[in-house]
Parts: C-alpha cells; structure tokens; sequence
C-alpha cells in the first residue's frame, strides 16, 4: 500500500483523499495547518502541518510515495521543493506559469516523477486536445474552452464560487499564453471575448491564464493558432472588467477576494463544460474535430461532490494511479499531453470524466 500526502484540506484536496481512500490501495494522509473534521473517510490520517514551514514539510514527506498538492498556487512551489528534497513524487492543480516554470526546474535530473497541472484546465483540457492534435497530419488552429458554471445562475455575475478564490483571480490578471498566426505571444487576460452555443445554451468565452498548460512550448512552430478561454454566461467577463481595471482591485486583490467570498456563494449544483476544436490537414484534405463534454455535479461514495471537485479531484488521482501502476514516466518533468487519452478515460479515477 502505497503512502500518499494531500497537502491542502479545502474542497478539493478532501475529494482527492476521499477518491484515494476509498480504493485501499493507499495509505493517504491529509495535511494543512487546521485539518478538522471534513474527510468522509475514517481512513484518512490528519496532518496539521504548515507548508510555509521546510523542516516539518520534509519530515511529512519522507518515506511517502507521492505528494499530491491542492493547496493555493502560491504556496505549492514549496512542497515541490520538498518532494524533490525528499525523494517523492510530486503532483499538483497549479494553473500559475510562473509555478510550472520552477516545477520545471527542479524536475532537472530528478529520479523521481515531477508532473504539474493534473487538473481541469490545465489538466484534462490537454489530454482531450492532445488526443485530437495526433490525428493531423498539419495543424492549423487549436481552441481550448473549459468553463465551471453554475447551473442556475441567480446573479448579475451569474456565477458562483466553485473552487480557489485565490486561482480564479490570479486567471483573471495574469498575462495568457498563445500562439497567434505562427508567433508567440501573451495576451491580456479578459479580453478576446467570443460568444458559441453548447446543447442551446449560450456562453461567452475570453482568456484567462494558465489553461495551456505547456503546450505552447509543445507545438511551438508546429501550430498556426493556439488559445485557451475560460467558459462563462454572457456578461460576466464585463462585471469582472469594472472590478478589477475601473475599480483597480487587481491591486488590492485580497479586498477583492473578500468582496467575492462574502458575496457570491459556493454551490453543489454545478457543470463543467470541456470544448475543443482542432483543424488542419489531413491525407492533403481540410479536417476540423471537437471533442465536447459537460460534466455534472453527482453523488460519489456516499457524498454530493461538485462537478468541479469531480473533475479535478479525478484529473490528479488518475494521474497517480497511472503513475503508481507503471503507464507514465516515473522520473524528471512529465507533461499532461505525455499522458494518453484513452488510457486515462480506462482509468478508475478517469471514469469519472464520463458526460453524467
């Protein structure tokens, strides 16, 4: 039985030692600075350790065989650091550049398995896209859209918090990644609004950061357009321009954190919507294909899960899971579009990315 650490006890990180848990096939413990009583699963060991601090973040690692970080982005650097410190594989849900950039770097020459943004977006929206890229014998333009949405929308914003206050702001002001006409490029977040329709319903979608993933290094010269937009009702993307350029909370980005959590409420009753679209040449003939998926909120082990700690829970336990069972790269820096498709949709976690 393999010893797994989740660092960080929020919605996510409980989901993923739910998941875990429950298979018996790991020994999981949940770590935070306040665990409490939020696990479903008497089997889970609770570790109140602050990751801030090296000594007792290295102690908690040593001997374990993986460590799976949910905790703010800000803070996941230090517990790669620690896992590389410590012999231990390491796997997170950061969307942060910056991040991956240092994951990256302490991958160098590792003998044990460094694998960032195991996610939604990025995560899963890259395994779906890269399954699609393989097909083309010429690429020309690849569109990733992922959204996180309430199902009943009730405000102006028509949105509800349904993960990291932290990272869906840090999405909203951060430069995005693309590639534009062969170059690449950073774009502002919040801008390039497009509008398409899913299943009737309509959705407005603009970048935000983070959600290639790497895969702006990947297709660098080998792609005409790449981009990535987060999902969202229409108007949304305009509320949030107020916020934070007329109102400049983008520099005083706690205040708005506290404006968002004291004013949006959290709900269960979410969709995660996956959109990709993917042209170019095949056998000399113009080819487009989408892969189209709409995952919703359900009951998992006994427990109402969100469809958004369904799907990121579920990005990340199934990477381990191939990991811990000899189907991905086991050492230095592995890339989700390493990971095949169809072998992480076979997966038991994988299965839960199955359109409910």
């Amino acid at each position: 039985m393999k010893h797994i650490v989740v660092a960080g006890a929020g919605k996510i990180g409980v989901t993923i030692a739910d998941l875990l848990a429950a298979t018996g096939d790991y020994r999981v413990t949940l770590a935070d600075r306040i665990v409490g009583p939020r696990s479903a699963s008497s089997a889970i060991t609770p570790a109140e350790v602050d990751v801030t601090d090296p000594t007792r973040l290295r102690a908690l690692l040593k001997g374990s065989y993986a460590v799976l970080s949910a905790v703010p982005f800000n803070l996941t650097g230090d517990i790669a650091k620690a896992a590389r410190d410590t012999g231990t594989h390491y796997l997170d849900l950061t969307e942060d550049v910056a991040t991956t950039r240092r994951v990256k770097e302490l991958a160098a020459d590792a003998d044990t398995a460094f694998i960032p943004q195991c996610g939604l977006a990025p995560g899963f929206i890259t395994l779906a896209a890269y399954d699609l890229i393989r097909r083309f014998d010429v690429l020309h333009d690849v569109r990733m859209r992922v959204g996180a949405l309430p199902k009943f929308p009730s405000n102006a914003l028509k949105y509800n918090l349904t993960w990291s206050t932290d990272g869906l702001i840090n999405e909203y002001c951060e430069p995005c990644e693309a590639i534009v006409d062969g170059e690449r490029r950073e774009m502002p977040s919040l801008e390039e609004r497009e509008e398409f329709a899913l299943d009737g319903v309509t959705y407005e979608a603009f970048n935000t950061s983070g959600g290639l993933g790497s895969l702006c290094d990947t297709l660098d010269g080998k792609v005409r357009n790449l981009n990535y937009r987060t999902i969202r009702y229409p108007g949304h993307a305009a509320i949030m321009k107020v916020l934070l350029n007329d109102l400049r909370l983008r520099d005083r980005r706690d205040l708005l954190k506290n404006i968002l959590e004291n004013a949006l409420p959290a709900t269960m009753q979410d969709v995660v919507i996956v959109f990709v679209t993917v042209s170019g040449l095949r056998d000399g003939k113009l080819v487009q294909e989408t892969y189209a998926s709409k995952i919703y909120s359900r009951e998992i082990g006994g427990v109402m899960r969100s469809a958004i700690q369904i799907t990121t829970a579920a990005g990340i336990t199934g990477v381990l899971d191939l990991l811990a069972t000899g189907k991905i790269r086991d050492r230095g820096f592995v890339r989700q579009e390493d990971i095949d498709l169809s072998l992480f949709l076979a997966n038991r976690f994988g299965r839960l990315y199955a359109a409910s």
